[in-house]
């Protein structure tokens, strides 16, 4: 998996089908959809329309949290490939835990779809750290990632820890905290100092970790560029340790269904 992907919420219709193929001519190969996002549909055409190889392109998406009955779930999981208009995706995620769900026969079941080949990988999102530790070690999941809401101002070390113990990949999502960062004068000194753009020193921050991934938001041609270009950044040990110093604690994405994060 590509460490630096597109995150397509919340674009819709000709706008998402448009930036995803822009992304991918501009040297992309990493794109990320849902089914809770209405878009894949999008994003399968583009998939279409785009000059680069299907197989030759990363391809994340996810199942909503009121699909993870068995059934249900088969039956996002067949319309998230007819989407897409693929027999396959790269990873395939649980997105939130469930309410009142059987644990075990919904993750029996992701795991049947890396099993029959149509996910190539499989993982979840917004899992708390005991209910990732559950999946993994007490029902063997075989997962391959966890996304996860991750920043400068909010912390993910026991989570990015036990990722990396397992071999997993920790997918950020909102990196560029909904494009907060452009305001926060630590990162507007690392960026003034290296003649980058703060967006940029915050996604490098993220990029430089081992088993990290982020998946900015990015329309314009000129916004996706420019995050490639991150890639370019070089920080120093200052800069981490300014970033260091900033509040982690700042939860862009708590909606009412949310897990208890601490739990």
């Amino acid at each position: 998996m590509p460490k630096l992907g597109l995150g397509t919420w919340p674009m819709l219709g000709d706008e998402c089908t448009d930036a995803v193929v822009q992304a991918l001519e501009l040297g992309y190969r990493h794109i990320d959809t849902a089914a809770g996002y209405n878009n894949e549909a999008a994003v399968g055409k583009a998939l279409e329309q785009s000059r680069v190889a299907r197989e030759q392109i990363h391809v994340t998406s996810k199942v909503w949290w009121d699909k993870l009955q068995p059934a249900d779930m088969r039956a996002s999981f067949e319309a998230t490939l007819h989407a897409l208009r693929s027999d396959y995706v790269d990873l395939f995620l649980i997105h939130w835990p469930g309410k009142d769900w059987d644990l075990a026969k919904t993750i029996e079941t992701l795991v049947s779809f890396k099993e029959d080949g149509r996910a190539r990988n499989i993982g979840v999102a917004n899992f708390p750290l005991p209910l990732l530790k559950k999946v993994v070690e007490e029902l063997n999941a075989p997962l391959a990632a966890i996304q996860v809401e991750y920043h400068v101002t909010l912390g993910q070390t026991a989570l990015l820890d036990y990722a990396r113990q397992h071999d997993m990949a920790l997918t950020a999502y909102s990196p560029l905290v909904r494009n907060k960062v452009s305001h926060i004068a630590e990162l507007q000194q690392i960026a003034a100092k290296h003649g980058v753009l703060p967006t940029q020193v915050a996604l490098k921050w993220l990029l430089d970790q081992a088993n990290v991934a982020a998946i900015p938001k990015a329309a314009s041609q000129a916004n996706q560029q420019n995050n490639l270009e991150a890639l370019k950044v070089q920080l120093d040990d200052e800069d981490r340790a300014l970033i260091a110093g900033l509040p982690k604690n700042q939860r862009l994405v708590n909606p009412d269904f949310a897990p208890q994060w601490d739990a």
